[in-house]
């Protein structure tokens, strides 16, 4: 067990079972256990947060800028989220992670004409925000 309360915030259940926090780093850390590991989906690299984290160059809006080192990142964050407290995070938590959270679904089973309608309903609503964003989540297996 991972260690994740389901109903906290940002947490989303993959088909798996397993447990993945999302969420904006504007926002305060949500109360409870800290991640173990972290995906960090930003321009620029992140400050230190005392826990194991992979930073993805990824601006805002736009799409990651080595789609092979995404991939890697992305299936090592799943199979840390089996035995770890794994967190994706962008600024806002729903763009950039939302991708990413869809991405990680497609790597769990969901399959890609499905994942960005699977996050939108176990995550965020308004998660995978632009054409370019859902295109690159329809096309993720093939990476």
């Amino acid at each position: 067990m991972t260690g994740w309360d389901e109903d906290g915030d940002g947490i989303l259940r993959l088909p798996s079972g397993r447990l993945v926090r999302g969420r904006g780093l504007r926002r305060e850390m949500p109360t409870g256990h800290a991640p173990q590991f972290g995906v960090y989906l930003l321009g620029k690299p992140p400050p230190e947060f005392g826990w194991a984290s992979r930073w993805v160059r990824w601006p805002d809006f736009w799409l990651p800028r080595d789609r092979p080192y995404t991939a890697m990142v992305l299936k090592e964050a799943l199979t840390r989220s089996g035995s770890e407290r794994v967190e994706l995070a962008c600024f806002g938590g729903v763009g950039r992670t939302g991708t990413a959270l869809a991405c990680l679904a497609i790597l769990d089973g969901v399959p890609p004409p499905e994942a960005v309608t699977f996050i939108r309903r176990n995550y965020h609503h308004q998660a995978v925000e632009t054409p370019w964003q859902k295109r690159f989540v329809a096309r993720f297996q093939k990476l």
